[in-house]
């Protein structure tokens, strides 16, 4: 086995980072004396690849779990995949046959949502829909004990509006796992405007009690992590618009130190995930800035990706390799003619710019709106749960180390260039007038 590489002082330091930025985020803003409420049961609503995975996680915590489903297809559905999950874990040797069939004895199933009525907490785990979360917290008054913990798995939605449906708003909070959620370390804590101090603190503890990392956010369109990624992910897209090739982004992100570039991971999430969300937004979005589609029109190519054979890259029957596709380039060539983009040769040092600086500048916004607590929490949220190379340390530590006056002169430049994305943060215009870092930022905690 090759020993692993050596990490020089720069690397090692950014590691350290990481590891303490961990330990504060447990540092959160509450009243003194707050105690967690006590949780001895669960129960998750929604028994999809998400819901499946936290009950995994909480069956891990000593947790017995209520998984209910709407009908019996699908809770067998995933009650199969849980089992499944179990068995690849033996099969990888990562789990004993003894401890699976504890796990399995803690989770049951039903279709009832009656059946949360003994829980001390409630994740909704079902699909991104206002309008269905809604009116599952609405049920939950008639069926959840007094006390209980109402927590929503949602990746951004406002988590207000979900706790207005209640008599007990103070119970709501949002509890942002990552997928798969028995294997992925973060959770994104998320407190809405009524949400009380112990119920904040009762799901950062249970979150330390299922290993995870717990980090602490306000409601914000995709809270922390999916803010940030919503910047990265457009800027990859323009890029293969302006002149770069799917393959080009993706090789520049590793180099940089991601284990996928994005559109590898796109092609193994599969490219039509969001898609009718992303549809029904089109009609109605503003038209003063510049959208990315390209991904639209692959998914009506039927070009879903690793599960389809083809999307960004293509794939050969039992190999996940992605491989250059001369269609899909070709494609892309054609659109940037159509919409009158003429291509042009990009480097790797432009990509990483527009892919990270745009983090940087909606994490300024995050830390000025108080959205975070601090930059060292966006760090982590962005290393345990996004795949940024810990070695640089996190997106807002890798800023402090350019140098924030230099990534400011960057997205200046590029804001003159292109407009509405890269309006500088009022934040980050200031630390680099300033000469100071991120890290000088007193913490909210």
């Amino acid at each position: 086995m090759n020993a692993p590489a050596e990490l020089n002082p720069q690397e090692a330091a950014a590691l350290a980072h990481v590891k303490a930025a961990e330990r504060a985020a447990a540092n959160i803003p509450v009243a003194p004396g707050v105690q967690p409420r006590s949780i001895e049961r669960a129960a998750v609503i929604g028994a999809g690849t998400m819901g499946g995975g936290i009950a995994m996680a909480l069956a891990a915590a000593g947790i017995p779990v209520t998984l209910i489903d709407a009908d019996d297809a699908g809770l067998q559905r995933g009650l199969a995949r849980i089992r499944d999950n179990y068995e690849q874990s033996i099969k990888r040797g990562k789990l004993d046959p003894a401890t699976r069939d504890q796990r399995l004895a803690l989770i049951v199933g039903s279709t009832a949502l009656a059946d949360v009525a003994r829980a001390d907490i409630v994740i909704e785990a079902v699909f991104e829909d206002l309008g269905l979360k809604q009116r599952i917290f609405d049920e939950l008054d008639q069926y959840a004990k007094a006390g209980a913990i109402l927590a929503t798995n949602t990746s951004g939605l406002d988590i207000n509006e979900i706790a207005a449906v209640t008599q007990r708003p103070q119970d709501v909070v949002g509890a942002h796992f990552f997928s798969p959620a028995h294997v992925m370390r973060l959770l994104e804590v998320v407190r809405a405007d009524l949400t009380s101090d112990d119920a904040v603190i009762t799901l950062m503890e249970l979150g330390r009690r299922m290993g995870k990392v717990s980090v602490y956010s306000l409601v914000y369109p995709g809270f922390i992590g999916n803010a940030l990624f919503r910047n990265y992910n457009r800027e990859a897209h323009f890029l293969v618009e302006d002149g770069a090739l799917p393959h080009e982004v993706d090789a520049a992100l590793k180099d940089f130190g991601y284990a996928m570039g994005i559109f590898a991971v796109h092609d193994m999430a599969g490219n039509d995930v969001g898609y009718q969300t992303r549809k029904a937004q089109m009609a109605t979005r503003p038209t003063d800035r510049r959208w990315n589609d390209l991904i639209m029109k692959l998914v009506e190519m039927g070009r879903l990706g690793q599960k389809s054979g083809k999307g960004w890259y293509r794939y050969e029957a039992g190999d996940r390799s992605p491989h250059r596709d001369p269609e899909v380039e070709q494609y892309i060539v054609d659109e940037s003619a159509r919409m009158g983009i003429t291509r042009r040769a990009i480097s790797r040092e432009e990509i990483i710019k527009r892919c990270v600086y745009g983090m940087i500048n909606e994490g300024a916004k995050l830390l000025e709106q108080r959205i975070a607590l601090r930059a060292s929490d966006i760090d982590v949220v962005y290393v345990t749960g996004y795949g940024f190379p810990a070695k640089r340390g996190g997106p807002m530590y890798y800023a402090d180390q350019i140098g924030l006056d230099n990534v400011y002169r960057d997205i200046s430049r590029f804001y003159a260039q292109d407009g509405y994305w890269w309006k500088p943060a009022p934040l980050l215009e200031r630390l680099a007038r300033e000469g100071k870092k991120f890290a000088d930022l007193p913490t909210l905690a």
